[in-house]
């Protein structure tokens, strides 16, 4: 079962929570974080993407920089703006975008958990990714970053849940994109215990929904500690949703070349696996095995023939068919992780920015999926496979900075 625990969060005082909070650290590039940080002196970016405050630098991963996120998250404390919570509490998160609401629980979860495949795991992480984490974990002494968890739903933890949002929240503002964002305190020992209770009863597993790489970190992090250290490090941020209440987006592919076919040639071998037609518009697959297609100006419609592809948890995925009888059999893309011909588009964006993207001539060709739902992502993560490379898109974003968890006292 799955083993949370309340904790002590370093946050931000309330009249300041709207300019501390920040898009998470991996969905920005450097320029995007200064540009969004510049007339701001209290967004989190100065912690998680604190190379915004050291110009002129080449690399972004050196010392320097993991000691500048300390000095900020320092700085930020000593100046009041940040402060701790005097008790371990969990804390209720609210995000409503577009009219919809997600509600989950911000608590920290065991790392044991994680290691024991509790906390199941859908993707593989890369080691560079986990080692710049790491560097910032050990030198801020802080887990910035949320780890979005997701489990089967319980009726009586929705119910305790839904009950105490009757409460004034500490937090309460809707950020410059429109997405609004309500955090409550959790610090009745009762309903505390009452929490954890429900979690070690009825919640078996949790499943990470997005961060395999905060996750990673956060247990190498725990491995590399010395003897000693405090245990806040054997339990990492995270925050928990229900399944009913997660809206996965569609994860979209743009490719650089053809693999030297003509556009003739390359629409020509479509048939083999997929019926394809002429759209009128720019198309967005509302059934599985469905996928759009810009080309040369013109959208298509893909559709998969029965027989193309197997009916085993990964085989099924749609961007398991795409990566098969497309990336790989035709435009010769065997690891998307790698391969520097592929891009990845979120689904946020539109369907505009992957015609931007072909119609600019930075792209050839682009694809747009139907989402992968939240019941085939259990079922991948229950059978052990891994779904291929940005498989899905969670929106909206938990924002950086509102909830801190320090690893060392």
């Amino acid at each position: 079962m799955a083993i949370i625990k309340p904790f002590r969060a370093l946050r931000p005082q309330p009249n300041a929570a709207a300019s501390v909070a920040a898009p998470p650290y991996d969905v920005l590039n450097s320029a995007e974080a200064a540009a969004q940080a510049a007339s701001n002196p209290h967004s989190f970016l100065h912690v998680t993407k604190s190379e915004i405050d050291l110009p002129g630098i080449a690399d972004i991963h050196i010392p320097e920089v993991y000691e500048k996120a300390k000095t900020n998250l320092e700085a930020f404390r000593k100046e009041g703006i940040l402060l701790r919570e005097e008790k371990p509490c969990y804390y209720i998160y609210e995000l409503v975008m577009q009219g919809r609401q997600q509600t989950g629980l911000v608590a920290v979860s065991s790392i044991d958990d994680y290691e024991k495949d509790i906390i199941k795991k859908h993707e593989y992480t890369r080691p560079e990714k986990e080692q710049d984490r790491i560097n910032h974990i050990r030198t801020s002494g802080a887990q910035t970053g949320n780890v979005f968890l997701a489990y089967r739903d319980v009726d009586a933890l929705n119910e305790l849940i839904e009950k105490w949002k009757t409460s004034a929240p500490v937090y309460d503002f809707t950020a410059a994109d429109g997405i609004s964002h309500r955090v409550w305190i959790v610090d009745d020992e009762n309903t505390v215990s009452n929490i954890s209770d429900l979690f070690n009863s009825s919640v078996p597993f949790t499943y990470i929904a997005d961060g395999h790489h905060r996750a990673a970190s956060a247990a190498k992090v725990r491995q590399s500690l010395e003897a000693g250290y405090h245990d806040n490090a054997n339990y990492f941020l995270t925050t928990l949703f229900p399944a009913a209440q997660l809206h996965i987006m569609d994860y979209n592919r743009v490719v650089k070349d053809l693999n030297n076919q003509s556009e003739a040639d390359f629409l020509r071998a479509l048939y083999e696996d997929f019926e394809v037609e002429r759209m009128p518009s720019a198309f967005s697959p509302t059934h599985l095995h469905e996928f759009g297609m810009y080309l040369g100006g013109q959208w298509h419609k893909l559709t998969a023939k029965q027989g193309s592809y197997s009916e085993d948890p990964i085989g099924v995925l749609d961007v398991t068919i795409l990566s098969d009888k497309i990336l790989s059999k035709l435009l010769d893309i065997h690891d998307q992780r790698t391969d520097k011909r592929i891009d990845f588009v979120g689904g946020i964006r539109g369907l505009q920015e992957l015609e931007k993207r072909v119609d600019s001539g930075e792209m050839k060709v682009a694809f747009s999926l139907h989402p992968v739902s939240i019941q085939q992502l259990f079922d991948i993560a229950d059978s052990g496979n891994v779904m291929p490379p940005k498989s899905t898109w969670f929106e909206p974003k938990l924002r950086d900075g509102l909830l801190t968890h320090l690893i060392y006292e």
